[in-house]
């Protein structure tokens, strides 16, 4: 399989898996792409085309598809079992996969196919700086650096011209208590972790104005004379209002923490502390991207149909109750998969 055909849309996607980074046996599966629909649930998509619409399949019905053996007590097929577990994973963006397709066992051949594109970590860089910058007064002071990829630290921290930095870099290397060689792997591991939080902020951002458009789009059903009397529906918005609003609150509180550790590190630089910030925000992966992913799709589904409030609240309370709470619950249990 050639790796690089998997499209950048795909690698820097919330809720888009191409089943070509996992082990497949069944060769028009390895076409197709599993993606969350409205409701959260993961479905195969055979096929997308702007002409004639997207093919999708439910992973229960696969079997019905390709034949595969099925019914009480007998063996699935190797695919349908893997379909399966995929399907259930809160989110598919390559940082929550890394850490949940490890979990399950399931072995992708090339990790290059979980990074995200190129484009999309030049677009991270007004994020990144908050990361980087601390590191490059901590080995050049206050000079003034140019860096525009986390990758331009490397390279200018390998270049044997720059003699000051080499003195710096030993002095990291020995406040670390490493090796002046392991600096590289030191500071791409850090580049990693922190161009992760940099791409759950990306998102949240892009998200979030549209989650206060739905917010305030509840309170105009709830207040609407012809529906505030409908208690079910009344209910359903009440939860759903709180859930954004909690689930929004606790990524930021998330992500705060972390940029707060990263900017703290510096001061009292060790090695063993940036691994204990790593474990955290590992562990914290598959719930960011969870929360996000469930937020995604459920305002990208919103905005699509409503956008700048066309639509009404009527039309609005048909969608909340034939659609969109359908899942919701998915997304609060999402921030509850944290494991630090």
């Amino acid at each position: 399989m050639d790796w690089s055909a998997v499209s950048d849309a795909d690698r820097d996607s919330l809720h888009t898996l191409p089943l070509a980074i996992v082990p497949l046996q069944t060769p028009s599966l390895v076409r197709a792409r599993l993606v969350k629909n409205v409701h959260l649930e993961g479905m195969v998509e055979m096929f997308a085309d702007m002409g004639t619409g997207r093919g999708l399949v439910s992973v229960e019905n696969l079997p019905n598809e390709f034949g595969w053996p099925q019914g009480e007590g007998v063996e699935p097929h190797p695919d349908h079992a893997l379909l399966r577990t995929l399907a259930a994973l809160h989110s598919y963006d390559v940082y929550s996969l890394r850490v949940t397709l490890r979990q399950h066992g399931i072995t992708v051949e090339d990790v290059s196919a979980l990074t995200l594109s190129r484009d999309m970590i030049r677009e991270l860089t007004v994020y990144m700086n908050a990361f980087t910058r601390p590191l490059l007064v901590a080995i050049y002071g206050d000079a003034d650096v140019t860096i525009n990829d986390f990758k331009d630290i490397l390279a200018l921290f390998r270049d044997p011209d720059v003699a000051r930095a080499r003195e710096k870099l030993q002095q990291m290397a020995d406040r670390l208590e490493i090796g002046l060689a392991e600096i590289p792997r030191f500071l791409e591991d850090y580049g990693d972790i922190y161009l992760s939080l940099s791409y759950y902020r990306h998102c949240l951002d892009q998200t979030e104005p549209v989650v206060n458009e739905f917010l305030a789009a509840l309170d105009e059903v709830r207040g609407n004379w012809q529906l505030k009397n409908d208690r079910n529906l009344v209910q359903t918005c009440d939860t759903m209002s709180a859930t954004c609003q909690r689930v929004v609150a606790w990524t930021k509180g998330r992500l705060d923490l972390f940029d707060q550790s990263s900017a703290n590190m510096w001061q009292d630089m060790s090695a063993a502390k940036f691994r204990d910030i790593e474990r955290q925000v590992k562990g914290s992966h598959a719930a960011i991207g969870g929360v996000l992913c469930g937020l995604g799709v459920k305002m990208g589904s919103w905005h699509d149909r409503f956008a700048g409030g066309a639509g009404g609240p009527m039309r609005w309370s048909e969608f909340i109750m034939t659609d969109l709470r359908t899942g919701f619950d998915n997304i609060r249990r999402a921030a509850n998969t944290a494991t630090a």
